[in-house]
């Protein structure tokens, strides 16, 4: 049978090594990729902009494991059309690849900002390597950047800009840094951390235009309220979207993303499936790695034909990827109403820790710089076990709450 993926990310190959590994025999696998490269860790580019990592060092599968595995890599190549009657995949520069069953792991765009000025030179989305080395040159010619997010990629962008030479400025329009991630408290301590790192930010800032100069290249920001910071690189991180325009040509049922079962095959068609941040399930599209491999091993289950898979949704977490700086959330860590809070705080030292319980359950953890116990606070979450006989020590972690 021939298996055809198109996407040559983390979630698409992640599927095709569980799959390896239980049926290796099943399929004969091809592989289209829009970038060209072999499958790299993306959650590791940070480190790459920051100076800490290579690229050849974040590549998970190097060339010579498609070939290991039988598996035909067209790296590069953009798939623009899937002819669902004929089952046939086309790329844009017409290679073709015949299917009976289809893997999408399309991934997500970056939203850009649809401001005045948004094409000019030097304004820059951070999502794969060609952005990432896009930046480490401007660094090394310029001076000034802003960046546009002062969410999780956002500040990893200007943490590794900084760290290349630059001022660096963070346009944020919540009351604090990420507002999705963290509470005020925990917010606050990590906009003083990073200050202290010599990183600018304006809050409340809402973005009016982009402003260039006589060689057609970004000179500055202007807010709402008339200020101008300057800037000679731009980059913006406020956010991805779903990348479903196949799936939408190919006429598969699209929501926010591609809408599939618990077991990963699209609505639409039951010889097709997605997984990855193109695939929405029970409502939601993850962008962040775990659920992308939980989902892969419920796709290979059934490709490889074995049926007893469910994806059940995904219970997720944050971490900065900035060394230094640790910081751990997950859950219901906002609180609310019906719930209780414990909370430790030392802004002296730097640590901050707020855990919310609802009835006799651990529903929400916020931790800042002491996330030791983190993983432990998230099976804790995941198992949905009371607490109630643990509670007066339950901040101190799991050595001391376990006899």
């Amino acid at each position: 049978m021939k298996l055809v993926v198109v996407g040559n990310g983390m979630a698409g190959v992640r599927t095709l090594e569980e799959l390896l590994r239980i049926a290796p025999d099943l399929y004969e696998i091809t592989v289209f990729g829009a970038e060209p490269h072999p499958n790299y860790n993306r959650i590791m580019l940070s480190p790459v902009l920051a100076g800490e990592q290579t690229l050849e060092e974040i590549v998970l599968n190097p060339w010579e494991w498609y070939g290991a595995n039988g598996i035909t890599l067209h790296a590069g190549k953009k798939v623009v059309a899937v002819d669902r009657r004929r089952r046939t995949v086309r790329a844009e520069d017409g290679t073709e690849a015949a299917y009976d069953r289809l893997l999408l792991a399309t991934g997500s765009n970056p939203f850009m900002l649809p401001l005045p000025g948004k094409d000019l030179e030097g304004v820059i989305a951070y999502r794969d390597i060609a952005d990432t080395q896009a930046m480490i040159e401007a660094a090394r010619t310029h001076r000034h950047a802003v960046v546009i997010g002062g969410g999780l990629l956002g500040l990893e962008a200007a943490n590794g800009l900084a760290l290349r030479g630059m001022q660096v400025s963070v346009l944020h329009h919540g009351g604090w840094l990420m507002e999705r991630q963290l509470d005020r408290v925990a917010g606050e301590l990590l906009c003083s951390a990073l200050e202290q790192r010599g990183l600018q930010f304006l809050l409340h800032a809402h973005t009016a235009a982009l402003l260039g100069n006589e060689a057609g290249r970004v000179r500055a920001v202007r807010l709402q309220d008339g200020r101008e910071v300057p800037a000679d690189v731009v980059v913006m991180a406020v956010g991805i979207r779903p990348n479903i325009a196949l799936a939408q040509q190919m006429r598969l049922h699209c929501e926010r993303a591609i809408v599939v079962h618990d077991t990963m095959q699209t609505v639409t068609d039951a010889r097709i499936y997605a997984v990855g941040e193109c695939a929405q399930h029970r409502g939601i599209a993850y962008g962040l790695v775990a659920p992308l491999f939980e989902q892969g091993k419920v796709a290979a289950n059934h490709l490889a034909h074995h049926g007893i898979g469910r994806y059940q949704g995904s219970l997720t977490s944050t971490k900065l990827k900035v060394t230094g700086i640790d910081l751990f959330s997950a859950g219901s860590f906002q609180g609310g109403e019906g719930t209780e809070e414990i909370v430790l705080s030392d802004a002296l030292g730097g640590v901050y820790k707020k855990l919310v319980i609802q009835g006799d359950k651990l529903v929400g953890a916020c931790l800042y710089g002491d996330t030791v116990d983190g993983n432990w606070y998230m099976q804790l979450l995941r198992e949905g076990r009371s607490v109630q006989a643990i509670r007066d020590q339950l901040m101190f972690g799991e050595p001391a709450a376990t006899p």
